[in-house]
């Protein structure tokens, strides 16, 4: 009687514990490697380029011009930074080349032959201008706040002479307008001295007087 007995609890503790045992998981699916497609950049998204800026009809690119580039269906060639002081450009796979000189179709012209000589099939570049090179001015003389001043980004080839004096906060009690002299940097390497009469300006006498970067004006004392 005794061994009928325990071999009926070795069956029912043998059941219990085939009931308790997890049911078999299926295996998971293999996890499959991922590669980079050509051509794209292994971020989920390419950084956006900044604004451009309304660059004048055939402006002239210089030396520390912000340029942004891109090549439309290549993300990781997108790029932007300043031209050095020599007026050169670092870009992806091409590195340092000069675009100073260059208006911004032309740029874009230079850089679609340099990338399809040795890289891209028929690629399309576009440059953008994002930032003019700081352009300064000087203010002398009876002007009531003399000093150095960046030219207006709307106007980065030059402003007018009254809107000069205006940004150096007028003149002072003992100016005289009608004796402005305005030091200017020639093309020759030589400097040259033009004055101008500003009382007759402001009257609007003589049109206008365009004060260029790097110019340094100097308002006259009056004598009386």
């Amino acid at each position: 009687m005794l061994p009928r007995l325990l071999l009926i609890a070795v069956t029912v503790t043998a059941g219990s514990l085939l009931a308790q045992s997890p049911a078999p998981v299926a295996s998971a699916e293999p996890v499959r490697p991922t590669y980079p497609v050509p051509g794209m950049s292994s971020s989920s998204a390419a950084p956006a380029l900044p604004p451009g800026v309304s660059a004048p009809s055939g402006y002239i690119l210089s030396a520390n011009d912000q340029v942004a580039v891109e090549v439309f269906g290549e993300e990781d060639l997108r790029t932007n930074g300043r031209l050095n002081g020599e007026g050169n450009l670092s870009v992806p796979l091409l590195g340092s080349i000069h675009l100073a000189g260059l208006t911004l179709t032309q740029a874009a012209s230079r850089l679609t032959d340099l990338y399809a000589r040795d890289y891209l099939v028929n690629p399309r570049v576009n440059v953008m201008l994002i930032g003019y090179a700081k352009r300064r001015f000087t203010m002398l003389g009876q002007i009531n706040r003399p000093g150095s001043y960046e030219m207006p980004d709307g106007s980065p080839e030059g402003i007018d002479l009254l809107e000069a004096v205006a940004m150096a906060g007028g003149y002072t009690r003992i100016a005289a307008p009608e004796r402005v002299s305005i030091r200017r940097h020639s093309s020759s390497g030589r400097d040259e001295i033009i004055r101008v009469d500003a009382k007759r300006l402001a009257r609007g006498d003589r049109g206008n007087f365009t004060v260029l970067p790097g110019d340094a004006i100097t308002v006259g004392e009056s004598i009386f």
